[in-house]
């Protein structure tokens, strides 16, 4: 038992916010210098009393910029080593930051102490179904040796603000709540409810969305969900707006365990049959081996706009190539192509088969000991309407067969093999989110007007988010990172030295305003 009970109440512990708002009132926070006072005491702006960047035509407002606010949400220590980062200061400051707003919220404390969710409604004008926004406030955990700053500082250097969650997912928390605030601060009043959930365990733990959906769902009843997902990319120069995606569905994530055995024997004798050494010939060998291209609607749908986006000719031809051929081995060939001459090879990679990547590995116990079993955990990605994963594992069986290498698919406790691949050909077999929502509408016009010159499509999402419990009810769920970035800050993402361009956050910002002003009254 836990001193923070899941059918508890909401948290009402006194923020910094709360005492803000009773010191200043909310009438200082709208009134210039006295809002940017407010933004002040609530720790959201710098010494310079720095005020949002407003959207060009718009009169000027004085919510936070979504830099403060990034600043301050990477300076929370929220790492989640696998069983839920603590969140509950975090969720304490930004729940500051939605009273001084006028905007009711209340954390939803876990079983597991101080993690917890935050969730804030602004209230709109009519019955309307919600727009629920998503973001995770959680982020993996950091390699501090190898990072050229402190991970937690939030350092602006070269044009680029550093910290872990800048990109995944605190950068896109920021641009999204600072265009909301904005419109507040502007009182301009939405259609319908507007509900900002920020949650925890979404990169690992027993508490996350599916955990507060079962607990109360009341409070997250929505028709249409945005969350984490889709790129932004550059041209080749890094910066230029080429292609602005929103993802529709994501990639089918499920785990194998590949172990190799051996004979145990004292180091100073080595024989042929070692487990480390069978294993790691296996990892070799998968590693090497690049499952098939499979080409969806959806997929086909995106890689057709980036040919249409690209300033790179070669590149286009790559792509129109890959699209137009019915030969697998031409298809093949061309795949190869697209991922030599993109900018962004490992993505566009991931988004044409399903992946592997390596992520965990074990053996031996002692120095003089040669082990007798070896494993590594690998994690996989595939494509919704591509190649199934029972026919990928049973394609990797088939790869190792004869070297003496056990794969097992890893299923949750107490499922077994043959039904976890009966979820996950459901999974693989859910539909994307239609293109016909109000809120597809808006990210669209947003999109056209924020970056006029880029390419707009909906897209994949290589990787994995929290819409599973709208999801299974039938909600549409939409996926955006609003900020161009270019290769090298995609790849620090849960890598070292993640960083998104500080002017992208702001754009990326007006992007946001321009998304909810999609829902104005």
């Amino acid at each position: 038992m836990t001193d923070h009970p899941s059918t508890g109440p909401a948290d009402t512990t006194p923020t910094d916010g709360d005492t803000a708002r009773r010191l200043l009132g909310r009438r200082a926070l709208l009134a210039g210098a006295g809002g940017a006072a407010t933004l002040a005491a609530t720790g959201l702006v710098s010494g310079s009393g720095a005020v949002a960047r407003p959207v060009a035509g718009l009169p000027a407002a004085t919510a936070p910029t979504p830099l403060a606010l990034l600043r301050r949400m990477i300076s929370f220590d929220t790492q989640n080593f696998g069983e839920g980062g603590k969140t509950r200061a975090h969720a304490q400051w930004l729940r500051g930051v939605w009273d001084a707003a006028g905007v009711r919220s209340e954390i939803i404390p876990t079983p597991q102490p101080d993690n917890v969710h935050l969730i804030a409604r602004i209230k709109g004008t009519t019955s309307a179904r919600p727009l629920l926004l998503l973001g995770h406030s959680d982020v993996v955990p950091v390699e501090r040796e190898n990072w050229s700053v402190d991970p937690f500082a939030a350092v602006v250097k070269g044009g680029e603000i550093y910290g872990r969650g800048a990109l995944d997912m605190k950068g896109a928390n920021a641009a999204s709540i600072a265009g909301l605030l904005r419109h507040v601060q502007e009182g301009h009043r939405f259609e319908r409810d507007i509900i900002v959930l920020t949650d925890c365990d979404e990169e690992a733990g027993s508490y996350g969305s599916g955990w507060l959906a079962e607990k109360h769902w009341d409070k997250l009843d929505a028709g249409m969900v945005l969350t984490e997902g889709g790129w932004f990319l550059a041209q080749s120069n890094g910066t230029t707006p080429m292609l602005v995606t929103v993802t529709r569905q994501d990639k089918v994530y499920f785990n194998l365990d590949l172990y190799a055995s051996g004979t145990a024997t004292h180091s100073s004798k080595p024989i042929p049959d070692n487990a480390i050494v069978s294993l790691s010939r296996a990892v070799a060998d998968i590693g090497d081996d690049l499952a098939p291209v499979h080409l969806t609607k959806v997929t086909r749908e995106y890689f057709a706009a980036l040919a249409r986006a690209t300033d790179d000719r070669r590149f286009a031809n790559a792509i129109r190539l890959m699209l137009g051929t019915r030969s697998t081995k031409v298809r093949e060939r061309a795949a190869a192509l697209v991922v030599r001459y993109s900018d962004y090879p490992y993505l566009h990679s991931a988004l044409l088969r399903t992946t592997t990547a390596f992520v965990i590995e074990d053996a031996g116990y002692k120095e003089n000991v040669i082990p007798s079993e070896a494993h590594v955990r690998v994690n996989c990605r595939g494509i919704p309407g591509g190649e199934k994963p029972r026919d990928f594992v049973a394609r990797l069986r088939r790869t190792l067969r004869g070297k003496d290498i056990e794969v097992r698919l890893g299923a949750p406790e107490g499922v077994s093999e043959a039904d976890y691949l009966d979820q996950l050909d459901e999974t693989w077999a859910t539909a994307p989110a239609s293109l016909d929502t109000p809120l597809y509408d808006a990210i669209e016009r947003a999109a056209k007007r924020t970056y006029p010159k880029a390419v707009f499509s909906p897209a994949l999402f290589e990787a994995g988010t929290s819409l599973g419990p709208w999801r299974e009810r039938g909600i549409p769920g939409y996926g955006v990172y609003p900020y161009v970035i270019d290769n090298d800050q995609l790849i620090g993402m849960h890598g070292n030295d993640e960083r998104i361009y500080v002017e992208a956050l702001e754009r990326g910002t007006d992007f946001m305003y321009r998304v909810f002003d999609g829902f104005r009254a």
